[in-house]
């Protein structure tokens, strides 16, 4: 016997310009060029550790990952990231589920963020038609086609198009090569185009804010930039055309993708800006994996790394380059800085707004 569960068939869907958005990108993104925050000096010389020891992983070709959370797009950090693309600083960038939405609502209509107060409690939040289509859509073709989470909504916004295959050649390619790898994904996609009446061709989507895109960015660029969803954490949940697996087919390439960079970390850095709970989780993950692989081939293990660790709480009040805190102290909870202390690498913990430290790393 199952469980009783909603029909999310029946959930209805709202025109995303109804919606009473609260951020516009043109009037928070951060300027790329603006002048080095004024910073407390023992704040400011460890952030200019940080920028020397970047500097020297590009040099020697070394990973420069860096993860962040939603709020640093939310805010219009983008710009700041997009630059540092640009530049060549990072191999790699990550972020969870709502870092794409605002991402996306940003690059397709110029606003996003909504009131959960005020629509939550009437059955509208995360309601909105052209997100959940168009985020669920691309991924769930770009798994088909074996693409992670990231670039898969990256080159929906950076072409401002999506190919939807036939349903009949799509149902062929599965009836001939069951065993395919991908097999399963283009049954998660013939599903969607048949529940859904979804046109096959070529979809044109406008996206004409996309200047302020990070996954379009990356995808220009060919930076991989991964993304590390939780099932039932996001607005898209909320589509009749949300798919599970789909997603989760996405997102388990995107961890990989991780993983192989993160076997790149001897003499990089990694930064964690503004992500208490997803990026420690899923990089100590990575790192063992990696290791594991490194264990199995001969190869020493990962070394020389630093971790950078950047959030707005002041770390529990312990000083994390002693080491671990007692399991009595409060501290030793802090998921952000105990999981990092773990990584055998060198830590770092800098209490500071997330665009300020991004514009301290980009200024002179």
């Amino acid at each position: 016997m199952t469980f009783g569960r909603i029909d999310a068939k029946k959930l209805s869907v709202f025109p995303l310009a109804d919606r009473r958005s609260l951020t516009g990108i043109e009037g928070i993104a951060a300027d790329p060029d603006a002048m080095r925050p004024v910073l407390p000096e023992a704040l400011a010389g460890k952030i200019n550790e940080v920028c020397r020891r970047v500097r020297g992983a590009r040099q020697a070709d070394a990973g420069a990952m860096l993860t962040y959370g939603a709020h640093l797009i939310k805010n219009g950090g983008g710009t700041l990231l997009n630059r540092m693309i640009e530049r060549g600083m990072l191999t790699h960038l990550a972020t969870q589920g709502a870092g794409v939405i605002h991402d996306w609502e940003f690059a397709f209509q110029g606003v996003s963020t909504e009131s959960v107060r005020e629509n939550a409690p009437v059955g509208r939040f995360g309601s909105w038609d052209e997100t959940g289509r168009w985020i669920n859509l691309a991924v769930a073709v770009g798994a088909a086609e074996g693409l992670g989470l990231g670039e898969s909504v990256g080159r929906l916004i950076e072409t401002e198009k999506l190919v939807v295959p036939d349903p009949d050649e799509l149902e062929r390619s599965i009836v001939a090569a069951p065993n395919d790898p991908l097999c399963a994904a283009r049954a998660d996609l013939l599903g969607m185009i048949r529940d859904h009446a979804i046109a096959p061709g070529v979809s044109i989507v406008p996206h004409p804010y996309k200047r302020y895109s990070v996954l379009a960015c990356a995808y220009r660029h060919r930076v991989p930039l991964t993304v590390h969803p939780g099932i039932g954490y996001d607005i898209i949940t909320n589509h009749p055309m949300y798919h599970g697996a789909a997603i989760g087919r996405a997102a388990e390439t995107d961890v990989r993708i991780f993983a192989q960079s993160v076997d790149r970390l001897d003499g990089g850095v990694y930064l964690s800006v503004g992500s208490a709970i997803m990026s420690p989780q899923v990089f100590e993950k990575a790192f063992s994996a990696a290791n594991n692989l490194r264990r199995q081939q001969g190869r020493p293990f990962i070394r020389g790394h630093l971790i950078a660790v950047v959030d707005l709480q002041d770390a529990g009040s312990w000083d994390w380059t002693m080491g671990e805190p007692p399991k009595d102290d409060p501290a030793y909870y802090l998921r952000f800085c105990k999981t990092f202390a773990r990584m055998a690498g060198e830590l770092v913990y800098l209490q500071i707004d997330n665009v300020a430290f991004l514009q301290s790393l980009l200024a002179p």
